[in-house]
């Protein structure tokens, strides 16, 4: 009789494991999950649902293959929405653009864009901050001073009534503090990369309406009056910045959506 009762007792057990929810339960689930995210503009959300699908329960076949019917329509979806923001941003990228002359030499990697205002023929000659920017849309600042003495100069302060930005300090000798001399004049260069404009950049094209000076820092302190046009060099040049980055950004999105989808 004790025999009897354990049987039976392990008979209930596998009988109730074996009435559990089935793969094909499970994955409607997740067919159910992912259709809410979609209703909620979760895209993504919705995407790695269905994507674990045919991962998590191989035996639901028939939901696997729903979950796959359904990913295709999201992606081909995505893909366009994709697309129409791709060509917004390629229109965007061409109006900036022409305030621009492009330029590539021997020395450069990738194609420079040069304002029109900021070229060497109009500025050579004279004491300005510089913005520099290539097609990859990175890009940086620089001080410039031409003058009779040296400066020494290893930053930047650009100011207008209490409040101002400063860049990082770029010690003498360094690849970006560079310094030239013909004849009687001398040229200074800093180059602020990599971020050490610290927010100048930024506080020049927030603040292009106002009358912001610029101090070079160094043995000794040099003044200037920023001019319209480098203000709306720099202000131009961040627009064309974050165009180019975001244009790059959906194309590889755009493409590895077609890759997914089939599509050459």
């Amino acid at each position: 009789m004790k025999i009897s009762v354990q049987y039976l007792f392990i008979l209930v057990i596998l009988f109730f494991v074996s009435c559990g929810p089935s793969d094909e339960d499970k994955a409607r689930i997740k067919i159910d999950m992912a259709k809410n995210l979609l209703l909620k503009n979760d895209t993504a959300g919705a995407i790695r649902q269905l994507d674990s699908i045919p991962k998590l329960f191989p035996e639901a076949v028939y939901s696997a293959n729903a979950a796959k019917n359904l990913l295709q329509e999201v992606r081909f979806e995505l893909m366009q929405r994709k697309e129409a923001e791709l060509d917004s941003v390629k229109l965007q990228v061409a109006e900036l653009e022409k305030s621009f002359v492009k330029e590539k030499t021997e020395f450069d990697r990738y194609t420079q864009y040069i304002h029109k205002r900021q070229t060497f023929k109009r500025a050579w000659d004279r004491s300005y901050i510089q913005v520099h920017l290539d097609e990859r849309g990175e890009l940086y600042l620089s001080s410039n001073y031409h003058g009779e003495n040296w400066l020494g100069h290893t930053g930047l302060r650009v100011y207008d009534s209490g409040d101002d930005a400063k860049t990082e300090k770029i010690p003498l000798g360094t690849v970006d503090n560079h310094r030239s001399d013909f004849m009687e004049a001398k040229w200074e260069k800093v180059s602020y990369r990599n971020g050490k404009d610290n927010g100048v950049m930024e506080f020049i094209a927030a603040n292009i309406d106002r009358n912001l000076k610029a101090v070079f820092l160094g043995k000794e302190y040099y003044y200037i009056l920023l001019e319209t046009y480098d203000k709306e060099a720099v202000r131009d040049a961040l627009a064309l910045s974050k165009a180019l980055k975001r244009k790059a950004k959906l194309e590889s999105e755009v493409k590895a959506l077609q890759k997914q989808l089939g599509i050459s």
